[in-house]
């Protein structure tokens, strides 16, 4: 049986009642889940969906379940995140773990090196990309679902716990010696950030590229959820910041809005007064947790089990980029 055929008989088997699956299609990119869109066809009609399936190897090891109720989590809650319609841990008929979500039509992601990406609609962009992250921000994680899946760190521990991961991954995946990164490491072990104001759902890959938006000012749906918890939520906004996602020489987040703008931005939709210094630290982990992904990546491509070209990419060109990155932090926050 083809893929279509499998899920197909999967979604009837479940729904109780007869389901054609049309359009299948792979979609290109990423590295964490095997990506497909499709229509599913009922007696209710076409529904368009999304089938997030785990790939045989993964390069970020992420959980599908918390992914998907992370998703779950935000519905109807103006974050603009998609529909998560179903869930199966066991693989069922598709043999391996996925989940299927709604599929949000008539918009299209930009991609992070694009020289203006948003054209005359960069400030409305920014005003939503940074509210919708505020709002994520501000929501109280105790009735969310999320907190099924999802450890609650204490507030002084969020950062130790992010650090303590990456560096642990570059420990792992790392082909060659890497004394950029590793000073980097020691700078944020020795002068931690203080406790997070608030737990809350950080997103994980909040940046751009990972929204659709419609060419006319407006985001359509956040995508990419697979690296959600719970923790402080500067490290989205840190992330989201990376030097790395913006144009040389453009003084805008991601050609969208100044870093003084977004930040006023964030704060409004969040109700949190952003700490310059611990959001400092958190910039500098961003670029050491994009280094882990890229070391990562590195390593993937060399062992044959993974080959999307954007290991390849990432797993040098970005790692070059992101050391310079992570050079001029070091040299702008100096000794601990």
């Amino acid at each position: 049986m083809t893929l279509a055929e499998r899920l197909a008989a999967y979604l009837s088997r479940t729904e109780g009642r007869a389901v054609v699956v049309e359009n299948l299609a792979r979609i290109s990119g990423g590295a964490s889940r095997e990506t497909y869109r499709f229509d599913a066809i009922s007696e209710e009609g076409r529904r368009p969906c999304i089938l997030r399936r785990d790939p045989p190897g993964s390069l970020i090891d992420t959980d599908r379940r918390l992914e998907f109720l992370a998703i779950r989590s935000f519905l109807g809650r103006d974050v603009a995140a998609p529909h998560a319609l179903v869930l199966e841990i066991e693989g069922g008929e598709l043999e391996r773990p996925f989940f299927i979500m709604g599929r949000v039509e008539g918009g299209a992601p930009a991609s992070p090196f694009a020289v203006d990406p948003y054209g005359a609609h960069a400030a409305e962009i920014g005003e939503q990309f940074f509210s919708i992250m505020g709002r994520i921000a501000a929501e109280p994680v105790d009735a969310l679902p999320i907190l099924e899946a999802a450890d609650r760190p204490a507030p002084e521990d969020c950062w130790r716990r992010e650090l303590d991961y990456w560096a642990g991954v570059i420990d792992a995946d790392e082909l060659h010696p890497q004394p950029i990164v590793r000073a980097a490491i020691r700078r944020l072990r020795a002068a931690p950030p203080p406790p997070a104001s608030k737990i809350a759902v950080v997103h994980g890959d909040f940046r751009t590229g990972n929204f659709l938006h419609d060419g006319a000012g407006r985001i359509l749906a956040v995508l990419d959820w697979e690296m959600a918890h719970l923790g402080d939520p500067l490290e989205d906004l840190a992330w989201a910041m990376d030097p790395l996602w913006s144009r040389p020489g453009d003084p805008r987040i991601s050609g969208m809005v100044t870093m003084d703008e977004a930040l006023a931005i964030w704060s409004r939709a969040s109700g949190l007064t952003v700490d310059r210094k611990a959001l400092a630290w958190w910039r500098l982990f961003a670029s050491v947790k994009g280094q882990a992904i890229w070391t990562s990546s590195a390593k993937a491509w060399l062992d044959g089990g993974m080959t999307e070209p954007i290991l390849l990419f990432s797993g040098w060109l970005t790692a070059r980029a992101q050391d310079e990155i992570l050079a001029r932090h070091l040299l702008e926050l100096g000794p601990a």
